[in-house]
């Protein structure tokens, strides 16, 4: 069965940023795939240290939760990352991720997993574009196939602002979002 994770780059448990992608992942869960939802605010990781291990062996050096979470992704057919904007880019926990995410990248391990963004900022023009860009270009670099919230609104992904347990399109692009990454895991992997 096709599998979308979820992963919430916030570092608050029931943030903004988590509302829209539990209901990005309920979404795609909604036409017919297994989801899980990894929050990185629980999680702990290290930074990287630029040790060059990964590149020697294929695995990590340092030994924490990046192992089970590469692991997951790695498992995947779809990704659905969220972050809320901190000066116009992705979290420190999210960064980490990225940056730890380096032995996938040996043999291109995220190569045409589909996967898609969510951002949530202060104010309707807050940040999210840079920020789903961030998270656009680590998807690029892996070699995963990016898909946006698609007909009829063709944004870039899922965008919040405030609480978006009210911000009704917030919801909607994030809804619409999770159905897309689901869709096109789904035929890619048929």
């Amino acid at each position: 069965m096709v599998k979308i994770i979820g992963i919430v780059g916030s570092p608050r448990k029931n943030s903004n940023t988590e509302i829209l992608v539990k209901e990005a992942i309920q979404s795609a869960q909604d036409t017919g795939v297994e989801t899980e939802l990894i929050r990185l605010s629980t999680a702990e990781i290290e930074p990287c240290v630029a040790c060059d291990i990964c590149k020697a062996t294929g695995e990590c050096a340092i030994y924490d939760d990046m192992g089970e979470i590469l692991t997951k992704i790695t498992e995947s057919q779809g990704l659905i990352i969220g972050s809320p904007v901190y000066f116009g880019n992705v979290t420190s926990q999210l960064k980490m991720l990225i940056d730890r995410s380096r032995p996938l990248r040996m043999d291109f391990k995220l190569k045409d997993k589909v996967g898609g963004a969510i951002a949530t900022g202060g104010s309707r023009n807050g940040g999210q574009e840079t920020t789903i860009a961030a998270i656009h270009e680590f998807l690029l670099i892996h070699d995963a196939i990016i898909v946006g919230d698609g007909d009829p609104m063709a944004h870039y992904g899922g965008t919040g602002v405030g609480n978006t347990a009210e911000d009704e399109l917030g919801l909607q692009t994030s809804r619409n979002l999770g159905k897309r990454v689901a869709k096109l895991a789904m035929k890619i992997n048929k």
